[in-house]
């Protein structure tokens, strides 16, 4: 029987529990390893002017302490390459790496971090979005998407509406800190255990600053304790210090970040400053929309040029926008670099059409659904993106009613009224939004992905592939297909740990694609595979059948057995079958390779078909406040999505599920809070708040539609990574809901995240403004 589409448990779950599951820092300590650490930057902007390392270097136990001239080159960047390793001449941000130690024990490390003298220049920071337009400090020019006459769409408008909105950004908060350890080989090679989501580019930047070649570094990852694109880039700095020491001194060497300095000196997701300009009908058909988006990429660029363009080609969401122009902008400020996280963007690019959705509805006094589903996609016409996609498989129309229904929308909408009007203590929001996430990378040939597939001769099978295993169940589902693929269990396949000398070249596992990608892969080199061991069966069966010739069209792989279908009595198992192929001299190991095809992105023109296909859903969200405290109950959650044929239903309902509540926290309780000097005060489990049980949807209900035309991809099947976490801004624009039921006339605004404080300051300023209103007619009557 097939095991795709089979719920089996992930691959790790059980060394999970059982405490068994090995990361970085779980690896044995060599008797000669040195430990390795760095001194930062004090100031959030400064120019540096000495390094005494003199009290430091006569600390017994400390072997090593090096700086910028330590380094072949110390320029590098995963898309611009504008970033230094360690400060040489001005240092961007608070606790950014100037000096890295290497120690004999923890304690002399602690003495060493106090002992380094670093005398600086302090420069003025600019912390805010506002701060980078004002000077115009920015990482990278600005980009537009446009589409149609935007001049005529306002004027064809019966109304027009305009706003600034603003995303705060988000910890990854990652179990697992930033951390590598490295061994040093002969001939000045190195091998690299990474906590990382792109062990390819770990390799090439170590190799780079280190001053050797690609083929002089092998990176290997065997999981990560989370990653959500915290690791996609960033990782490459603790692999960089700790290979630098190794190569010294020939000694193994480890970094493992405090998780203090972890999120004190990583990048975040991306804040956001969005400023809008909508026209629409009195129906609420939008006319027109013209909006402007800029980012705090921090301190250098990293990714932000490519999380800007899905933020971008995401700012239409599920909408069809007519006439439309959409501007991006990544500022450059005196923050740790910003980077990938989960969504990569695009949640920044759709949360501001639909807190505008929430806008207009309110303008016309209608329900925000009845809106959202006037602006819908459409399934034949009006079904065609801003940057010129054409949205193929439309299911929004088939969710947006399966929804309606199954959320039993329009009798709680009635029940919010009426608990609103009555209630004195508390409100109710309901809301119900929608989610269109493309699937493919911006950037053309990271759309390509390699596998090895090796049959060894007790008919088991190992896999390697660029794929790297962050918690997802990524391996696990290519285990089910390759076993699929040879009609074995899968407890005959193995997923080997993620090694650049296995996988060269690969591109990070991000995007949502790392399934589809080397899943695809995989599934080439079994083909081939099967293909060869196909023609060897026919051949010994042949030989056993003096009636029918050898055919390798007729020969069928089922339930562990291999068969010609014409004697399907003569059945030889698939162990018997690779021994015989071995006897034969038949090659029993492949590389796969895949190559997504039917992608085109131009950036210049910000036109073409950059994603593969969409995953789509629909999310109704309902709310609690208290009126006096601000505090939040989320209620109830029911989440709907198009997931194609799903390869594991149990990884992809976590999938979906985990990243709600992670969205839920980017949306209602991860605030970033800095000091005035850039200094993070949130940045310990105990002040960063992230969703726990008790915030948890008191009725919480996930399901997919059932939905196999997803033609194009890995056996039907979509993405579930990233497009879930998007259905938890339903969870916002419920709060927001909720505030329009005491805001008058006056549109209710609301930041994200809307925490309890943000929420209580909302409903104060309404109290006020309500008060000041009777005042003012209670005057009027006197007079």
């Amino acid at each position: 029987m097939p095991v795709v589409g089979k719920n089996i448990p992930h691959d790790s779950a059980r060394g999970h529990v059982s405490g068994e599951s090995l990361y970085i820092d779980d690896m044995p300590f060599a008797r000669n390893e040195l430990l390795v650490d760095f001194v930062g930057s004090p100031f959030a902007h400064g120019k540096l002017i000495d390094i005494d390392l003199s009290e430091a270097q006569r600390i017994p136990g400390v072997v090593g302490l090096y700086t910028a001239k330590d380094l072949a080159c110390n320029l590098f960047g995963p898309i611009l390459k504008d970033e230094v390793l360690l400060v040489e001449d001005v240092a961007w941000f608070l606790g950014e790496p100037i000096v890295v130690i290497a120690a004999e024990t923890r304690d002399a490390m602690r003495q060493a971090k106090a002992a380094v003298r670093i005398t600086m220049e302090e420069l003025p920071p600019v912390f805010t979005i506002s701060e980078a337009i004002a000077k115009q400090q920015f990482l990278a020019p600005e980009r537009f998407i446009r589409r149609g006459d935007l001049a005529a769409g306002f004027a064809a408008a019966d109304h027009l509406l305009e706003g600034v909105f603003t995303n705060g950004g988000q910890d990854h908060f990652y179990l697992e800190s930033q951390a590598a350890l490295v061994y040093p080989g002969e001939n000045n090679t190195l091998t690299v255990h990474s906590s990382t989501q792109h062990p390819t580019e770990v390799q090439e930047i170590v190799a780079k600053l280190l001053g050797l070649q690609n083929n002089q570094v092998v990176c290997i990852t065997k999981r990560m304790g989370g990653g959500f694109g915290g690791k996609e880039s960033q990782a490459t700095h603790p692999a960089v210090m700790a290979g630098l020491v190794a190569l010294r001194h020939k000694r193994p060497a480890r970094i493992v970040f405090t998780k203090d300095d972890d999120m004190k000196v990583t990048g975040k997701r991306h804040p956001f400053e969005n400023r809008y300009k909508v026209g629409f009908t009195n129906d609420g058909v939008i006319t027109a929309f013209q909006v402007e988006l800029y980012s705090n990429g921090g301190a250098y660029a990293d990714l932000s040029t490519a999380v800007m363009a899905r933020a971008m080609t995401h700012a239409d969401n599920a909408y069809f926008l007519p006439n439309v122009e959409i501007k991006g902008v990544c500022c450059r400020t005196n923050l740790p670099p910003n980077t990938a996280f989960r969504g990569f963007g695009g949640p920044q690019g759709t949360v501001t059409i639909e807190n505008i959705m929430e806008e207009i509805a309110f303008l016309l006094k209608k329900d925000p659904l009845e809106v959202r589903r006037a602006n819908l996609y459409g399934e034949t016409e009006r079904n065609v993106t801003p940057y010129g996609e054409i949205v193929m498989n439309n299911m929004l129309p088939r969710l947006a009613a399966e929804q309606f229904r199954r959320s039993d929308y329009e009798n709680r909408r009635e029940a919010v009224r009426r608990f609103n009007a009555e209630s004195k203590t508390h409100l109710k929001g309901l809301s119900c939004t929608f989610v269109k996430f493309g699937i493919s990378f911006n950037t053309k040939f990271l759309n390509q992905a390699s596998a090895l597939v090796n049959i060894y001769l007790d008919g088991t099978v190992q896999v390697s592939t660029g794929a790297t295993e962050m918690g997802q169940g990524v391996n696990t589902k290519i285990r089910q297909v390759v076993a699929d693929q040879f009609a074995i269990e899968p407890e005959a396949v193995i997923l080997m740990p993620t090694s650049t000398e296995k996988s060269n070249n690969a591109s990070a596992t991000a995007a949502s694609s790392g399934a589809d990608l080397n899943g695809s892969a995989a599934v080439d080199a079994c083909q081939r595979l099967r293909t060869r061991l196909a023609e060897a069966a026919a051949k010994f069966i042949a030989s056993k059948e003096a009636d029918i010739e050898a055919s390798p069209s007729n020969i069928l792989f089922e339930d562990g057995y291999v068969f010609d279908n014409r004697r399907p009595a003569r059945r030889m198992s698939f162990k018997e079958l690779v021994k015989y192929a071995y006897h034969q001299r038949i090659s029993l190991g492949e590389r796969g390779f895949y190559a997504t095809q039917g992608i085109d992105w131009n950036w210049e023109t910000g036109s073409g078909n950059p994603f593969l296909y969409y995953t789509m859903g629909c999310s109704v969200a309902e709310v609690l406040l208290d009126r006096f405290t601000g505090a939040l109950k989320v209620l109830r959650s029911d989440v709907l999505m198009d997931i194609g044929k799903s390869i594991n239903p149990g990884i992809d309902r976590g999938q979906l599920t985990g990243a709600y509540i992670q969205g839920m926290g980017w949306v209602t309780t991860e605030e970033l809070k800095y000091a005035a000097n850039g200094d993070l005060l949130s940045h310990s489990p105990t002040t960063y708040k992230i969703p726990n049980i008790q915030d948890l949807p008191e009725v919480f209900n996930v399901d997919w539609i059932e939905n196999d035309t997803n033609e194009v991809n890995l056996l039907r099947s979509k993405a579930v990574g990233e497009p879930p976490l998007l259905m938890a801004i339903a969870v916002w624009t419920a709060v927001k809901d909720a505030l329009s039921a005491v805001s008058g006339d006056e549109i209710p605004r609301l930041h994200l995240p809307a925490t309890n404080e943000e929420i209580l300051m909302r409903l104060t300023h309404y109290r006020k403004t309500a008060a000041s209103s009777v005042t003012e007619t209670v005057e009027t009557a006197r007079v």
